[in-house]
Parts: C-alpha cells; sequence; structure tokens
C-alpha cells in the first residue's frame, strides 16, 4: 500500500526536510509542487532530512495544475477551513495527503470544489494552525494506522540490554 503526501508551494526548508524524512521513514511518496520557497540544495532542507535524502521517493511538478493532471489516487486536503475531522475519514490506497504553503493554505478555489476530502486535524480555535511538518507527520502516521502500519516495525529493541 502507498500513501502520498503533497506539498504545494512550501516555503521553509526546514518543514520540507522534515517531511522528507517522515516519507523517508514511513515509504511515503514525497510529491513537491513548485514554486518553492527554497532551492531544493539548501543546506537547511538537507539538513532536517539528514542522510534520508537517499531513502526518498520524490516527485517534482512545476505547478498545482500540473500536479493535478497528473495525479492518480484520491486526494485529500488538509486544512484549517475543512468540515471533517482527518481521523474521521477512511483513506485507500495510494491516498494524496495535500498541504499548502504555511503562510496561506491551500487555495479556497480548489477546496470549494471538493469539500468533503478538506480534512480537519482538531485544535484550539483561537489559534492559528500547527506547524505543517507535524500536520503532515500526524496525517500519514493516521492512515498508516487505519491500515496497520504495513511494512514498518511496530516492535523495539534495546541496544544493550535485553526485554
Amino acid at each position: 500500500m502507498r500513501v502520498n503526501i503533497v506539498l504545494v508551494s512550501p516555503q521553509i526548508p526546514q518543514n520540507t526536510g522534515n517531511i522528507a524524512r517522515t516519507c523517508a521513514v514511513t515509504g511515503a511518496r514525497l510529491h513537491l509542487v513548485k514554486p518553492l520557497g527554497f532551492e531544493i540544495d539548501d543546506k537547511k532542507l538537507k539538513r532536517a532530512g539528514l542522510d534520508y535524502w537517499d531513502k526518498l521517493d520524490i516527485s517534482f511538478y512545476d505547478s498545482l495544475e500540473d500536479f493535478l493532471s497528473r495525479c492518480d489516487g484520491e486526494r485529500f486536503y488538509f486544512t484549517t477551513k475543512g468540515q471533517r475531522v482527518h481521523s474521521d475519514c477512511t483513506f485507500p490506497d495510494n491516498a494524496y495527503l495535500v498541504f499548502g504553503r504555511e503562510d496561506a493554505g491551500l487555495p479556497e478555489e480548489l477546496l470549494v470544489t471538493d469539500r468533503d476530502h478538506c480534512l480537519r486535524i482538531p485544535m484550539r480555535n483561537d489559534l492559528r494552525s500547527l506547524n505543517l511538518s507535524n500536520s503532515a507527520a500526524i496525517a500519514v502516521y493516521e492512515v498508516l494506522r487505519q491500515w496497520g502500519y504495513p511494512e514498518l516495525e511496530t516492535r523495539g529493541e534495546l541496544h544493550r540490554l535485553n526485554w
């Protein structure tokens, strides 16, 4: 089973680096939609992703329209404007979890076309939003939880001692 994380015009390299690391450790595919607010060789981006860059399955798109025309799975838009809670949704194989810019989110013109796929992560009403990399991690782990964490190790081992 495959889950996809889509970042539409991310602006902060550290967020994208953290999300790239999350993709690497979960097996999620990363999709970056231009324009990006940084260069892909940005030191901050690579530092946040550490040594996981060679473990990534990553695709780039020239625009949101380019991504939408090439997307081959069901899309779920994570937004503070969503009317449904993310954990009330059942995610299919090849789900695309779509996130917008840190400072602006996803275009409302896109959201209004698919209200039932606009999902909100619950949070206090008087605060703006969660950090983008935290939101992506919450979303991908909810999908993987529903799927029973396929191909992921669910038990850890001590390094010096035994359980």
